[in-house]
């Protein structure tokens, strides 16, 4: 068997170990000469370093500094980039509009507005007329948001807490930016900033936010109310196509309803030859009763809670996981009447909506509650199979307001030992400090604007009179079991004989003062075919559609 010694040598076993301090000649002595001589070439090596400049490393050091750092990574603009942003700031010194660069903060702006005559709320390309748009513009003129980041939002990280579609109105959202929020020469930038809006855009405030602060990702649920006119829910006209299909499929027969089963407001004689002028005028007198208003108030509780809503959608399948929603609360509110017309007011309290959503649910609600249908059909709406459930006009939409509890609730906790002067007090976003601003906004902006085109035009009556006028079968979900018909179920890839349409005049918010505008508008869509079904969109377009 082998030794190995300290040096990795091997010896036969029982041989004498070496001695330990063996050196070089194999003795002590050895092994202090090599040390010696170590030693010596250290020091050599030593005294042919060059000497250290310590006054030389002071002056480095100070003059690094006072040497602004280069940013890492930034990337060289190109000639046409510096271009525009020299012709940016010459423009910007002809206006009078300073170029000296300000310190941005995180910023949350309090903001309504009426969306009549706008592409949606948020920001687009192409010049399209936006409430991001205009208030994004109006930032910049009021030196908000400095010339360098004039070009584009992202620079100044734009998010807001809700988006709304086209021509939808808002008396609260939130949208958060890095803000100058001290601008030279402006006292009260507030003001400042509405004097550069349209009298349909208002900022109510801003406040400091925290700096990760995201208007949309902080959101905890947005509110929305949703106003329709109570004549609404009248049944169908007994001669009309919908009531026919649904009785043919309901009883089986092809006789109309007896005039002893059908609803008083149709039981007038005069009624079946009245055109639909004579049929407006006596709709106007309508009054909803308490077994209508139980009924809708029955039915509104099947949303609440955590549900697949992907047939009160579009482009969604089953399986998609973000059709799951959490509707906290819907209300429906007492009747108000508003010159002739009776309106009835619910309230949408949700974590988020989809594109279309309530709109959706608005007309599964409305059209459940004409047609008698039993309320067990929102379970049956909610499994694997696809139907089709048309759009209320966008007219009755309003965003009431986004609330941020859980982030009011971190802020409150951080300001406990701080005073409202404090640098880092951070103030919760609260509507309320601004609520009788926005009341009268309301009132003046949208209320009347939803009225006055309602009272003009008979919008909610067009679009209820192109749901009658419907002979197909997409609506057979309208029945008194609450069951799902085969026949309503619109299966992938197979072309439907008879789809229902719907028209693009119910998507508007804006129109001219002529009574008979609407009516002209429903004839030329239909006479040119320019209908269409619901509409097609990638998964990247549909998550920006969400508030």
């Amino acid at each position: 068997m082998e030794d190995v010694d300290i040096k990795g040598h091997t010896r036969e076993e029982g041989a004498p170990a070496p001695d330990v301090a063996e050196g070089s000649g194999g003795s002590a002595a050895g092994v202090d000469e090599a040390a010696s001589t170590s030693e010596k070439k250290a020091k050599k090596a030593e005294s042919s370093r060059p000497r250290r400049n310590k006054k030389k490393d002071r002056d480095d050091a100070a003059e690094g500094k006072n040497k602004k750092r280069e940013p890492r990574n930034r990337r060289r603009a190109t000639k046409e980039e510096e271009a525009a942003a020299l012709e940016r700031k010459a423009l910007a010194e002809a206006q009078g509009i300073s170029t000296v660069r300000y310190p941005k903060r995180q910023s949350a702006l309090l903001i309504g507005f009426c969306g009549s005559g706008y592409s949606g709320m948020q920001i687009q390309p192409d010049g399209i007329k936006t409430i991001e748009n205009v208030l994004f513009k109006a930032l910049v003129k009021a030196g908000a948001v400095s010339q360098d980041n004039a070009d584009d939002p992202v620079k100044v990280s734009l998010a807001r807490a809700a988006r709304t579609d086209a021509g939808v109105h808002a008396a609260g959202n939130v949208v958060s930016l890095k803000m100058i929020v001290t601008v030279p020469g402006v006292k009260d930038l507030v003001a400042h900033i509405n004097s550069e809006l349209p009298p349909e855009i208002r900022l109510w405030g801003f406040v400091r936010v925290q700096n990760s602060f995201n208007a949309r990702l902080v959101c905890d649920s947005r509110k929305y109310t949703y106003y329709f006119p109570s004549y609404l829910l009248i049944p169908p006209k007994p001669d009309s196509n919908l009531c026919k299909v649904l009785h043919r499929a309901h009883s089986g027969s092809v006789e109309t309803q007896s005039p002893s089963s059908l609803h008083p407001f149709w039981q007038d004689p005069s009624s079946s030859d009245a055109t639909p002028e004579e049929d407006m005028e006596r709709k106007r007198n309508y009054r909803i009763g308490p077994t209508e208003m139980e009924h809708l108030r029955e039915f509104v509780k099947q949303y609440e809670g955590s549900h697949n809503f992907h047939n009160f959608t579009v482009a969604r399948d089953f399986n998609d996981r973000s059709n799951q929603r959490f509707m906290k609360e819907i209300r429906v509110q007492d009747p108000v009447v508003h010159g002739n017309t009776e309106w009835v007011a619910v309230m949408f309290h949700g974590q988020s909506f989809m594109l279309h959503q309530i709109r959706k649910m608005m007309a599964g609600l409305v059209l459940s509650c004409r047609t008698g249908t039993s309320p067990k059909i929102v379970n049956e709406l909610y499994k694997s199979n696809t139907v089709f459930i048309p759009k209320m006009p966008s007219l009755g939409l309003l965003l009431e307001e986004p609330l941020f509890n859980s982030y009011n609730g971190r802020v409150a906790e951080s300001n406990t030992k701080l005073q409202s002067t404090d640098p880092d007090y951070r103030p919760a976003i609260d509507f309320e400090l601004h609520r009788e601003k926005i009341n009268a906004f309301k009132e003046e902006f949208i209320y009347k604007n939803m009225r006055g085109i309602e009272d003009r035009s008979g919008l909610f009556d067009a679009w209820v009179r192109s749901v009658d006028s419907y002979a197909g079968k997409d609506l057979l979900w309208l029945n008194r079991e609450g069951q799902l018909p085969a026949d309503c179920v619109i299966r992938k890839g197979e072309r439907r004989t008879h789809p229902f349409k719907e028209k693009r005049v119910f998507d508007t918010t804006s129109f001219p003062s002529e009574a008979a505008f609407i009516k002209k508008q429903l004839i030329e869509e239909i006479a040119a075919e320019e209908e269409s079904e619901e509409e097609v969109f990638d998964k990247r377009q549909l998550a920006e559609t969400e508030g």
